[in-house]
């Protein structure tokens, strides 16, 4: 811990901080935020994409992503893994959060879209899931990833308000975008 201290004319007072390369609890929080949520998701992308982790390809999932109405379907599945791969990654490296974060907001928004019809119980099949994933990187934006990642030495890496707004506007589009094709 570095010392600061501040002479006023009569009294001194010592405040103390953390230096600046402690690692702070609320950094280890940061992490088992965004490491199992990020590598979970990067391994849904695997699913989709690959067939790993037990899931069923590009072809298969293509075909469940053409019943839901994205057409054509091997494309969208190819998207919607592309952007749980790369946003997941993101999120569990630490590393360019504010677009991380927009990626998994807008394939998040899009599951939302395609459950809301279910409610919002995942055991019914509703949108609690994919919202609860969307809050947690949005809200992983605006705090920031913490010292514990790729983005420590980027302007962005105490999050903000600034940060925020750009991962909620990008996955916002980049959901529009996909819901309008």
């Amino acid at each position: 811990m570095e010392r600061a201290t501040t002479s006023a004319p009569h009294s001194t007072t010592t405040v103390v901080r953390p230096s600046p390369s402690a690692v702070t609890p609320a950094d280890v929080g940061l992490l088992l935020l965004r490491l199992p949520l990020g590598l979970l998701l990067a391994g849904h992308g695997c699913q989709k994409l690959f067939g790993l982790f037990g899931g069923h390809g590009l072809k298969a999932t293509g075909e469940g992503f053409e019943a839901l109405g994205y057409r054509p379907g091997v494309l969208f599945a190819g998207i919607a893994g592309a952007t749980e791969f790369l946003g997941g990654l993101g999120l569990a490296l630490g590393f360019l959060i504010p677009l991380a974060a927009a990626a998994v907001i807008g394939v998040m928004i899009n599951a939302m879209v395609v459950s809301a019809s279910h409610g919002l119980w995942a055991t019914e099949g509703g949108l609690e899931y994919p919202m609860v994933i969307a809050l947690v990187a949005l809200a992983v934006a605006l705090i920031g990833p913490g010292a514990l990642a790729g983005d420590r030495f980027f302007p962005w890496r105490h999050g903000g308000w600034r940060a925020g707004a750009l991962a909620l506007v990008l996955g916002g589009v980049g959901a529009a975008i996909v819901l309008t094709l």
